[in-house]
């Protein structure tokens, strides 16, 4: 039994419905989902900022429950925490940003990102560059009204995030489309073959690359920037996070 841990670092529980709904149509038979919501924070992140605040909640979680999962997903687009988080834990962890580019890269020369928010757009492109993607970047696209309910964005602004994707495709050269954050997980599904180019999830990608790091058994870093940090003194911090701190490779 594969056990895959999602951490959604916003604390909309609904969100984090619509993620275990999309990671278990999109797991293999015998991969067990468990979804955790952050107990802190805010409901749906689109500054650096709420990104920080949700990167803490989902070390805290990774801790709290660490030997619990073989592999663990941030999730949310962005990946808050994601890197700092791969150098503590000894398991293969991505998030919803990294898999949804990794199969973009497999499926066209240039992608754009469609998000739920204009706001949302700068963290998003600064996460592209960070991934060493920019270059392929077609554009950034987002809603430009407020969202009366995060957990029900994709049935009051689908017909919306369509028409913006269609714009990726025909003004700016997108080869393929990524609905980016978890609001958005399972959207792709549903907007297959509406759209004249292929569309990519974050929850649906993250699931599958971590079953395949899992299957690649590829080992981990016990050198270079990914080593465990240095043991060092430290103090005030939850036992949680203690308990990262402590894990030695």
């Amino acid at each position: 039994m594969t056990r895959l841990l999602l951490i959604n670092p916003n604390t909309s529980a609904s969100v984090s419905a619509l993620i275990g709904a999309e990671a278990r149509r999109s797991a293999s038979s015998g991969t067990e989902i468990e979804v955790l919501t952050a107990p802190f924070g805010v409901a749906y992140i689109e500054t650096r900022f709420e990104a920080l605040l949700g990167a803490y909640a989902t070390a805290q979680l990774a801790g709290e429950h660490l030997g619990r999962y073989d592999a663990l997903v941030v999730a949310a687009f962005g990946d808050p925490g994601l890197a700092a988080l791969r150098e503590v834990l000894p398991c293969p962890v991505t998030g919803l940003t990294e898999a949804a580019l990794a199969s973009a890269g497999l499926l066209g020369q240039r992608f754009s990102i469609v998000a739920i928010s204009q706001r949302i757009r700068a963290w998003y492109r600064e996460t592209v560059q960070a991934n060493g993607l920019e270059g392929r970047l077609a554009s950034i696209r987002g809603l430009d009204e407020a969202l009366a309910d995060i957990g029900t964005v994709q049935d009051d602004q689908g017909d919306r995030l369509v028409a913006l994707a269609e714009r990726c495709v025909a003004e700016d050269g997108a080869d393929v489309i990524v609905l980016a954050g978890a609001p958005l997980a399972g959207l792709a599904r549903n907007v297959r073959g509406r759209l004249p180019v292929p569309v990519v999830d974050g929850v649906s990608s993250a699931v599958r690359h971590a079953e395949t790091l899992l299957a690649l058994q590829p080992g981990r870093a016990t050198q270079g920037s990914f080593a465990h940090p240095p043991e060092k003194p430290n103090c005030g911090l939850p036992a949680s996070i203690e308990a990262l701190l402590r894990r030695l490779a």
